[in-house]
């Protein structure tokens, strides 16, 4: 276990695990059981997540995932009626066959173009190197929203909501992820996946370890983004 992730158990797993019931789906963590801190900084966990394309292979523990996806279900809803659906998927044939879909749907494209500066074998290997990294995660997560909810109108807004929260405690718990929409279509998920038409895709997310953080890139100043009274 690298450094940081150890520093990020020890200060943060008390945020996400002092006050959440598991059930009878997963037994604590050792870093859960070992972490001493008295209290969470959660500002950390903002300031330091980060959007993470490369993962080790090491497995995510299924308390570690239920923990996360705990966390996920919290966020506000209108009417309170919590339209989400997260599918794990943990089973690396379903996760080969994703990139496999990716890697065709991309070729498609290519076929479908005039001017070509390079080959298809050179683009099919660019490809699968940049897609690579997308498919090292040994965890895959698809939020989505129920279209038979109470107010599906209001679902565009409350899935969102899901995937932030998601994605702060897979931080505060020494994980990366990474909000996908187009690297990982919709249609390969629904396909390959086989989710049921009553369900619209947020985004797909792998989780684990990453190779490394990626530095923080450049954040413009907070003083654009806020107005007072008027714009």
């Amino acid at each position: 276990m690298n450094i940081e992730r150890r520093t990020f158990l020890k200060s943060s797993a008390a945020l996400l695990g002092s006050g959440m019931v598991l059930g009878s789906l997963a037994a604590p963590t050792a870093a859960a059981e070992t972490s001493t801190a008295a209290d969470a900084n959660i500002w950390d966990i903002f300031r330091n997540r980060r959007s993470v394309r490369k993962f080790r292979p090491d497995a995510v523990p299924e308390a570690d995932i239920v923990r996360i996806l705990d966390a996920a279900r919290t966020p506000p809803t209108s009417g309170n009626q919590q339209p989400w659906k997260f599918l794990v998927i943990r089973d690396r044939d379903k996760i080969s066959r994703m990139k496999e879909a990716c890697v065709q749907r991309t070729l498609e494209r290519f076929d479908s173009r005039g001017d070509k500066a390079t080959s298809k074998a050179q683009y099919e290997a660019s490809v699968r190197n940049r897609l690579s990294g997308y498919f090292s995660a040994p965890v895959y997560i698809v939020v989505l929203t129920d279209n038979t909810s109470q107010y599906p109108d209001y679902n565009h807004w409350d899935g969102p909501m899901a995937a932030g929260f998601l994605m702060l405690a897979a931080r505060a718990l020494g994980y990366g992820t990474v909000f996908i929409t187009d690297a990982i279509p919709d249609r390969v998920t629904k396909e390959v996946l086989r989710i049921p038409d009553r369900y619209a895709r947020v985004c797909i997310t792998p989780l684990g370890v990453p190779v490394e953080w990626p530095d923080s890139p450049p954040k413009r100043k907070l003083e654009e983004f806020i107005a007072y009274e008027s714009l």
